[in-house]
């Protein structure tokens, strides 16, 4: 009879496991890091970072300009991957800043240039795409320094300007990866209805090179109603805001606004839900908008 309550109290976890909403059994994700806060958002993360430098020369193959690929120094956990795009006339020295802060907080960041700056935004989505690739086969051959840290199943895109296009155009492209990060996207085409992969659009509220009201605000607006998806506008900022050359306040809302995210949908991680939907808006937006989940 001793067991009978310890018996029931188990059924009754059993139960209430089955009747949770979908994916909340598994609230914890992959969890990888503290628990997060604001503050500890806007600073670099848990892990040591080291580079791997993929040559413009080996990069040919698989359609892209190379890349330098960051990554947590940490045995015995695997982290999802991050590509991150340049925009038009950009080149991955100027995004290393922000590489290298997003995988300090757990992700295997590739920060790619293009083949060339010009190259356009739906060009850019192959590119992040032939990048992601080459990681991955780079992975199966255990001859990489990052080769047990990655977890090849979990993907996801970021890119800034045309790159950021690029973004839009490539969760549309492949519905697999877990999450994208269009900053301040630039893109001809105007609506990104068939995208399927949780979306978050960081504007620049002194955007004049892709004006929010003729770029990120279209974009958002035609994103699926049952999408997770928001639009959030970093406060003061210009089209520049990601980059190496902006202030460093800009650079801190840039990115703890991507990796919120990307710990929310790469990672599921669900200590970041409530930050993601309001909990990283210390003042330092112009607009806030997240919704779908």
């Amino acid at each position: 009879m001793r067991l009978l309550p310890r018996f029931l109290t188990g059924l009754s976890l059993s139960l209430a496991a089955l009747l949770l909403p979908h994916g909340a059994a598994l609230a914890a994700g992959y969890e990888r890091g503290p628990a997060p806060t604001a503050a500890s958002l806007e600073a670099a993360g848990p892990f040591t970072v080291d580079s791997f430098q993929i040559g413009r020369a080996v990069a040919k193959a698989y359609g892209y300009g190379g890349a330098t690929v960051y990554f947590p120094k940490a045995s015995g956990q695997t982290f999802g991957i991050v590509s991150l795009t340049p925009g038009f006339l950009g080149f991955q020295a100027v995004y290393a800043p922000l590489a290298e802060r997003v995988a300090s907080h757990g992700f295997v960041v590739i920060n790619l240039d293009t083949n060339t700056v010009f190259d356009q935004p739906d060009l850019r989505a192959r590119e992040m795409a032939g990048a992601i690739k080459q990681v991955i086969d780079l992975v199966k051959t255990s001859k990489t320094p990052f080769a047990a840290s990655v977890d090849t199943t979990r993907r996801a895109v970021m890119g800034h300007s045309m790159g950021g296009g690029g973004t839009l155009a490539a969760a549309v492209a492949d519905g697999t990866f877990k999450a994208a990060v269009p900053i301040a996207p630039w893109h001809t085409t105007r609506s990104f209805t068939a995208d399927t992969v949780p979306t978050l659009i960081v504007a620049c509220e002194k955007d004049l090179i892709a004006p929010n009201n003729l770029g990120s605000d279209v974009y958002y607006a035609s994103l699926s109603p049952t999408l997770p998806r928001g639009e959030i506008e970093v406060k003061g900022a210009d089209h520049l805001c990601p980059l190496s050359l902006a202030k460093a306040a800009y650079r801190d809302t840039v990115a703890k606004s991507a990796i919120a995210w990307l710990k929310r949908f790469l990672d599921e991680d669900m200590r970041y839900d409530a930050l993601v939907k309001g909990g990283i808006n210390d003042g330092d937006y112009s607009r806030f908008d997240v919704k779908g989940f």
